[in-house]
């Protein structure tokens, strides 16, 4: 039986308070609840604080450049189809720098989670906007506002049809464990977006403003696109939802297109030289076998 102590305790680099500790505390005890060891999970993240989260979890890793966790986490499925493999960053990582790797996954629909932690800001680079900062938030590094309008992540997921669309947030710990349990446990590419305060360079969205402005979803269909668009476009100063936003249960994993992607993970098969040398030949010429002098 796996417990979230066999996923360690690890010194962080973290401020005092930030969201992120308790983001960690959730997935710890998601992974333990589905009684997954840390050597059937792979994170796979990007750059700034919360791509560092990783580092601080027992577990298989892969902490790449900026914005491109999602293709080693895509490849690394693939490779592997018996290992759950999450790629973990923040807004500003998954968004901005790593956009149109975010739309292709969706589109894609491998097997794998995305959680995102979402802040609001660039907390790494002390404060400057990022794509889902709202507009008009002030900060010592946009003393005048953030001039550009907030990237709505799960609208764009919604609207997309991506298979499995959740928000949480790290004040409800047994909430969020759920949606990433849900998650994992999803065929197909899943986001939670998840809202965890910056304490160092948010001072809007802070915990009593996440707590105050978001309620969980109760009589929500997630399989009805309509419902879920609506529920999506609940944002700003607007109560906005947590929960499971949207569920696209007619979509194929990427693997299931693709026979040579499902099965035993690559490491373990035999190589068939015969099916090989048949390729080579029907190119023209002939195959010569190569030997040692």
């Amino acid at each position: 039986m796996v417990s979230v102590e066999d996923y360690g305790e690890f010194e962080t680099a973290w401020c005092p308070g930030c969201g992120n500790f308790a983001l960690r505390k959730a997935v710890k005890q998601a992974l333990a609840g589905l009684d997954l060891a840390p050597h059937q999970v792979c994170f796979v993240s990007g750059i700034g604080q919360a791509a560092k989260a990783p580092h601080y979890i027992r577990c298989n890793a892969f902490n790449g450049l900026h914005g491109r966790s999602l293709p080693p986490a895509q490849g690394a499925k693939l490779a592997n189809p018996e290992m759950v493999v999450i790629s973990e960053s923040g807004d500003g990582c998954q968004y901005g720098e790593g956009g149109n790797h975010f739309l292709a996954a969706m589109r894609r629909n491998v097997d794998i989670t995305m959680l995102t932690h979402d802040n609001q800001i660039y907390g790494l680079t002390k404060g400057q906007a990022s794509p889902t900062t709202m507009q008009g938030h002030k900060t010592k590094a946009q003393p005048f506002g953030a001039p550009s309008t907030a990237f709505n992540a799960v609208a764009a997921a919604v609207s997309m049809g991506a298979s499995f669309v959740a928000r949480g947030f790290v004040g409800e710990q047994d909430h969020l464990a759920d949606l990433i349990q849900q998650a994992i446990n999803h065929k197909g590419f899943a986001l939670v977006d998840i809202f965890q305060p910056c304490v160092s360079f948010n001072k809007v969205n802070t915990f009593a403003w996440y707590k105050e402005h978001t309620y969980k979803l109760e009589d929500h269909d997630p399989t009805d696109w309509n419902q879920a668009m609506q529920k999506a476009m609940e944002f700003g100063e607007q109560k906005i939802p947590i929960g499971v936003l949207y569920k696209n249960t007619e979509r194929t994993p990427f693997s299931d297109h693709l026979p040579t992607t499902g099965g035993e993970p690559l490491a373990r098969r035999k190589a068939d030289k015969e099916a090989l040398r048949k390729v080579m030949l029907s190119y023209g010429g002939e195959v010569v076998a190569r030997t040692s002098s």
